[in-house]
């Protein structure tokens, strides 16, 4: 139900400032977000493998790992 004298003029004058707002919060926090996003892509390292190499067996001790027995 609404109010019996509901001028909705008025109150459109007073909610625009709250809007207005609620709008700068969105889009400060859509920009922050795009912001980290391209930091993350710019330091991001260049080299296509990022994979970690296994130690070699250089120093004589062996890296053989026996598979667990079947059951």
């Amino acid at each position: 139900m609404t109010p019996p004298d509901a001028n909705l003029k008025k109150q459109e004058r007073r909610h625009i400032g709250p809007l207005i707002g609620m709008a700068a919060v969105v889009i400060f926090g859509i920009g922050i977000i795009v912001y980290w996003m391209g930091e993350e892509v710019a330091t991001a390292p260049e080299e296509a493998d990022t994979a970690i190499e296994a130690p070699s067996t250089e120093d004589g001790v062996s890296r053989n790992i026996e598979p667990a027995p079947a059951e």
